[in-house]
């Protein structure tokens, strides 16, 4: 797994995972989905989803601690700011060798890069929520996100994961 593989990667799932519209009734099927996905894994997570800068759905598993909304929070303002999923930034800073706080001023204890947000875009409108995942390691977080949303679009993840 490479960085500029990762990249490709990332940049094309944001491209190829748009929904045809999205909701209050998608939010709850992407939520009630990351819920199911994450019991039948074992592993408690933390999911929110925004739409329109309104939480319409928002889950702390059994298991789960306050600091994970608060991951959840952070990773959602960075996507809310950049329209890029908050892994694909994070990973777009290690390559460049940067920082959001060092290159754009942001306060850590309000955006973070690291990865479980991702852009929830619709066809021909553009970026209109976020949903979030935090629980997981970073690249688990998103790749369930991730699965989700591919899922909910009927977009097969060949050529989209990320690998390893």
């Amino acid at each position: 797994m490479t960085i500029t593989r990762d990249l490709e990667r990332l940049a094309l799932q944001e491209q190829r995972l748009q929904f045809k519209h999205f909701d209050n009734d998608t939010a709850w099927a992407l939520g009630t989905r990351l819920r199911a996905d994450a019991e039948a894994r074992g592993t408690p997570v933390t999911v929110e989803i925004r739409l329109g800068g309104h939480t319409v759905y928002f889950h702390a598993m059994a298991g789960t601690q306050p600091v994970n909304a608060d991951w959840a929070r952070r990773k959602r303002n960075t996507v809310e700011l950049m329209h890029r999923s908050s892994y694909r930034v994070g990973r777009e800073f290690e390559h460049g060798g940067s920082s959001l706080e060092a290159l754009m001023g942001l306060p850590t204890r309000d955006y973070c890069d690291h990865g479980g947000a991702v852009p929830l875009t619709v066809e021909g409108t553009g970026v209109v929520g976020v949903v979030t995942v935090s629980g997981l390691p970073q690249r688990e977080d998103h790749e369930m996100a991730v699965a989700a949303i591919a899922a909910l679009c009927g977009v097969p993840l060949d050529g989209l994961a990320l690998d390893g």
